[in-house]
């Protein structure tokens, strides 16, 4: 069991319960503390490292591009650190990291083979204790989002210099409060449907391209406790992340990203008893030991 799980259980007549009622000690929460959100943007680092076009492009990274949008829309109200796939074994996503993270960005391209499984069951772990996670672009192919949708995320594309239009479908969505109808990029890749995901809690955005295409390029979900939003824009070969306006849907997609819970924990199964309403009892396994066959 994970800290959140056992740091929850107490004793009573012999039988260990998990308290899930009102009696859950202090409220750390964003919302109740009026603390920063603590956001970790993470990135690749590897389009920058290795084609001097890119780093040219995007000086202290995209992950850096990312970090400076979010600090330059929310100020003090954010905590912003970065981290890349070669910040040591775990690609800068320890456990202390995690757990301190509220919000976490995810771009991923080149290397989401590179990106430690046990890396990915962590990061996994948290989007379901209640962690936001926003992936952005070609992240839609990296190993944790694939592993939330539990489908293959393919889709077709082109990068030709393509026109993207991104219509708010959803004017009343946080996410899209100040954004444009529609938000002009220039130039940027292109992504189509058939976009290999499941259908969204809610669309926010949908695109456009000068070939025609359309593509749903802004998505949430919900996995556990956590929120996720799927974002397209952000091709390396373009400054996209300098977009004044991609840069505000990421802000607002920090500050929607935030689990308004007073702690994080992982979803567990408990058996309550009738009218107990606040204690629920853990398993040890699937059957209590004396209900098993030949016992």
């Amino acid at each position: 069991m994970t800290d959140m799980q056992t740091g929850d259980h107490g004793e009573e007549g012999g039988r260990r319960f998990a308290v899930t009622g009102p009696d859950r000690g202090t409220d750390t929460s964003v919302a109740a503390t009026g603390r920063p959100i603590r956001v970790t943007v993470w990135g690749e680092n590897v389009h920058e490292r290795n084609e001097p076009e890119v780093a040219e492009r995007y000086p202290t990274g995209m992950h850096g591009a990312v970090a400076e949008g979010i600090e330059a829309h929310l100020g003090e109200r954010a905590v912003v650190r970065t981290a890349t796939l070669d910040s040591g074994a775990d690609h800068g996503l320890s456990e202390e990291v995690l757990r301190e993270t509220d919000v976490l960005t995810w771009w991923g391209h080149a290397a989401h083979d590179q990106v430690s499984d046990e890396v990915v069951e962590r990061v996994h772990r948290h989007v379901l204790e209640g962690m936001g996670l926003i992936v952005l672009h070609s992240g839609h192919w990296s190993k944790i989002f694939t592993k939330l949708m539990g489908t293959t995320c393919t889709l077709r594309w082109r990068s030709e210099h393509d026109r993207e239009l991104i219509w708010t479908v959803d004017p009343t969505h946080p996410i899209a409060q100040g954004i444009p109808h529609p938000m002009v990029i220039d130039e940027d890749e292109m992504y189509g449907e058939f976009f290999d995901v499941p259908a969204p809690d809610e669309l926010v955005f949908l695109s456009t391209f000068s070939g025609g295409e359309v593509f749903r390029s802004g998505m949430t979900y919900k996995r556990g406790h956590g929120k996720i939003f799927y974002f397209r824009p952000g091709d390396q070969d373009y400054p996209t992340y300098f977009h004044p306006g991609v840069r505000r849907v990421i802000a607002n997609a920090v500050e929607w990203a935030v689990t308004l819970r007073a702690r994080r924990e992982y979803p567990v199964l408990l058996r309550h008893d009738t009218e107990d309403f606040y204690r629920g009892f853990d398993y040890t396994g699937a059957l209590d030991p004396s209900a098993r066959v030949g016992s």
